[in-house]
Order: structure tokens, then sequence, then C-alpha cells
């Protein structure tokens, strides 16, 4: 009886947001995005560019912009500019003797607040708020149709080229090495990258996209050494996180990308300090094992 009693408000508590079409509309976007961000993020973390994804979002700020003043899908000025802030990254790198994290900096910077002075300059009904911080339950269905297109686009690109862009990402020596277009690979990873924001801008906003970027992969990281499982774990984790985020903005009446993030960072958290090779307790107690012939934690 007990049981039964604790059962029926959890249903209730997972039933009730799902009377309103905008919040199952909310929940399978965000489930979708998870899934796009999760599958990228695996290969953000073994290449080591989460700066770069810092950089990249906050670059499409005023493609968006110019693209709601040419009335054109947001989605075209996102990608162009993000992308073009990766080549100009790549330009100033090759021609200047600064290194790449000081030029990232500049460079992403520079494109955000271009993009706040045109969204204080061009009329336009664009909620700067919802740039920074994401709206997926008031997202319209022509910004569905530009997140599905985005995101599938990047999915199939990862999976016709995810042998090339793991071996890339792993080991860009070898795979030039073996005779792998490095410099395609490249620009292929910044594209998919590019796209990937597009499609995470209306449920994360800008702000926070970088988390559903990096966060998935590197929860992953910790918890397996095959790619295979990295792959599976990190899209479990950011779908769950996608889902049980949308359903907490609902019933706490928070943030819905602010809830997304948190959750993800809490698992985060979990598999830091209890993930059973790579965890804080694992390395802990790896430590203190007592030297056993001149070894340490052998065996």
């Amino acid at each position: 009886m007990s049981d039964t009693m604790i059962a029926l408000p959890l249903i209730d508590w997972l039933i009730e947001p799902l009377q309103y079409p905008f919040l199952v509309q909310a929940i399978w976007v965000s489930a979708f995005v998870g899934l796009v961000c999760a599958v990228l993020s695996c290969y953000i973390t073994l290449k080591g560019w989460s700066l770069m994804g810092d950089a990249v979002s906050h670059a499409v700020v005023p493609g968006v912009v110019v693209a709601y003043a040419l009335n054109i899908p947001f989605a075209i000025g996102a990608f162009l500019f993000g992308f073009g802030a990766t080549v100009a990254i790549g330009y100033i790198k090759s021609k200047t003797r600064l290194k790449e994290d000081a030029v990232i900096g500049v460079v992403f910077t520079g494109f955000f607040a271009f993009g706040l002075v045109l969204v204080t300059k061009i009329p336009s009904n664009i909620d700067l708020f919802h740039i920074l911080f994401g709206n997926v339950l008031g997202i319209s269905q022509e910004d569905i149709i530009q997140t599905l297109i985005a995101g599938i686009t990047t999915l199939v690109v990862i999976l016709i080229r995810r042998k090339d862009l793991l071996l890339f990402c792993f080991d860009p020596n070898h795979a030039k090495a073996i005779g792998l277009n490095t410099q395609l690979m490249f620009y292929t990873l910044l594209s998919v990258l590019a796209l990937t924001i597009v499609t995470a801008l209306q449920t994360a906003g800008i702000i926070l996209v970088i988390a559903m970027l990096v966060t998935p992969g590197s929860t992953a990281y910790l918890l397996t050494d095959r790619f295979d499982h990295m792959l599976g774990i990190s899209i479990a984790t950011s779908v769950f996180s996608c889902v049980g985020g949308t359903y907490l903005s609902y019933h706490f009446d928070v943030s819905t990308g602010g809830a997304i993030v948190v959750l993800l960072t809490v698992l985060f958290m979990v598999a830091m300090v209890f993930a059973p090779k790579y965890g804080i307790l694992a390395q802990n107690s790896y430590r203190h094992q007592p030297i056993v012939d001149g070894t340490q934690g052998k065996g």
C-alpha cells in the first residue's frame, strides 16, 4: 500500500506536463538536441576543443541578428558567422605569433560584441535573453524545422566520416601519416560544430550551449576507455538531462536551459567522484594501496 501511495504522486509528476502540447514539443525537441550534442561532444572531448566550441557559440550572435533583419532563416546566419569565426581564428593564428587560445579569445569576444551592437541598433523583435539562454518552451514551428535540418545534417556527416573524425581527434599525426586529409577533417569538424550550435541555439542559448557540447562527453570519458561505450553513455546522460531538465523547469518554474545544464553538471560530478577507474574515490584508493614488490596499486 505504501509503495502504491509513493508511486501515484510520481506518476502524476510525470504525466502532468504531458497535458500541454507546448511542453510535449519542448521535451522531444530537447531530447533531439541532447542527442546531437552528445554525439559531437565525444569528438570535441577527445580533440580538446571546448574553447573552440565556446568561441563558435558566441560568434553566431551577429549572424542571428543579421538573419532576422534580412528575413532569412536564423540558422543560415548563425552558421555562416560561426564558421566564419573559425576561419578567422585559423587565419590569424597562421599569420601571427599568437597562441591559439589568445586568438580564440580575441575573435569570439569581438564577434559577440559586434552582435550586441547589432541587437541594439537594428530594429527587430529579437529578445537578447532568448539568444543568450534559449527558449525551447516558446520555439516556433519554423525554428523546429531549422533545428531538425541542422541536427540531422550533423548526424549524417558524423556517421559518414565517423572513423576518419575519430582518428583525427585521437591522433592527428597518425591520421596525416596514413594519408588522411587532416585539413578536410579540421573543417569538417568545424562545420558540424557550427551546425550543432545552431541546433542547440533555441534550447540552451549561446551561454549554455557550450555545456551541452562538453559535459556529456566529459562525463562519459571518466566512465569508460572505449569510444563506442563513451558514445552510448554520452547520449544517455545528455538525453536524460534534457528531458529531466524540461520537467524540472515546468515543476519548479525555472529556466529550461539552466535546468538542463544543472542536471548535466550533477551527473558529471557524480561520475567525477564515483567513476570506477578514473573517479576521485578510485584514484585515492589506488594511491593508498600498499607497495608490493616495488609497485603500487598493481593488479
